[in-house]
């Protein structure tokens, strides 16, 4: 029986249905900060310098900067669109809203809306294109003398690196990878080399994600590029295009070093032999590393 003495109700104090809401959003608000606290605190320093690059691994090269100048606009390009068209979506939404018979009156044309939506979007593509366009001719600039000269060649299912180098009197040094043993691609730092792709088979694609760049490697054509390493380090690098049953085996790893330890590289090569050219077509007849046909 209650306080009142009405049978099976219970009085309740007043106001005590109200006051567990201010406790409620106290406890929300402290497990956000809680959360929000622990996610911050774990994120490493490297973690959060991606963050800051919008997800890019560590720019290496000359060209780097201009990819990623052209990543970030464009994102924060978007981001203002977005912005601008989810605002008037939510005013649309609440201005507009129907009470009873107050809809706004509809009209059958409205030229100056018609002009702004025909022409903004040209006006945003215009933009990104001439940027695009900017930024890719100082990614693919041409030096009239590099310093240094590489062929890659790609193909089913590893990559071989020629240098153009003179070693000891040989005209240029090489290296091949097989599935077992990846190959290795050495590059001396702040010197700019110059990269000829080719291919014996099928198409691959050259992709070092630190490089901020990737170009097509295909038969019966040379594709060229060039860069300056700034930063020594080990980077990976893989075959961006699928190109049969062993493409995920197209892996290779890139070692920036100083330029002494380039040179002592190139000569290892030599004093094993390997001198001249090789440009992968004998042995792409074979899937490397295993003996058997294609």
């Amino acid at each position: 029986m209650g306080s009142n003495g009405t049978p099976g109700v219970e009085e309740r104090p007043a106001g005590s249905a109200g006051a567990t809401r201010p406790a409620k959003r106290r406890l929300l608000v402290g497990s956000a900060v809680v959360l929000g606290t622990l996610l911050l605190t774990g994120c490493s320093t490297a973690t959060t310098e991606q963050w800051k690059r919008l997800g890019l691994p560590e720019g290496a090269t000359d060209r780097t900067e201009a990819i990623r100048s052209l990543w970030i606009g464009a994102w924060i390009a978007a981001l203002i669109i977005g912005v601008m068209v989810w605002g008037l979506i939510l005013w649309v939404v609440v201005r507009y809203r129907k009470r009873n018979d107050d809809a706004p009156r509809q009209v059958r044309y409205n030229l100056p809306l018609e002009v702004l939506y025909t022409l903004a979007p040209f006006a945003i593509i215009g933009v990104l294109f001439f940027y695009t366009v900017e930024h890719g001719n100082q990614v693919t600039r041409m030096d009239a003398n590099p310093q240094h000269t590489v062929n890659v060649v790609g193909q089913q299912w590893q990559w071989t690196f020629n240098y153009k180098d003179t070693v000891d009197g040989q005209q240029g040094v090489w290296e091949t990878g097989t599935m077992d043993k990846p190959a290795t691609l050495w590059l001396p730092v702040n010197e700019s080399v110059h990269f000829d792709l080719t291919s014996p088979d099928v198409i691959h694609s050259f992709w070092v994600p630190s490089f901020y760049f990737k170009l097509d490697v295909i038969p019966g054509k040379t594709n060229k590029f060039e860069l300056t390493p700034t930063k020594t380090g080990t980077f990976a690098g893989k075959c961006a295009e699928l190109c049969g049953l062993y493409h995920s085996r197209m892996v290779f790893t890139v070692k920036v070093v100083d330029r002494a330890e380039y040179d002592a590289h190139l000569r290892e090569l030599a004093a094993k032999g390997q001198t001249g050219a090789a440009t992968g077509g004998a042995d792409a007849t074979t899937i490397p590393g295993t003996g058997g046909e294609k």
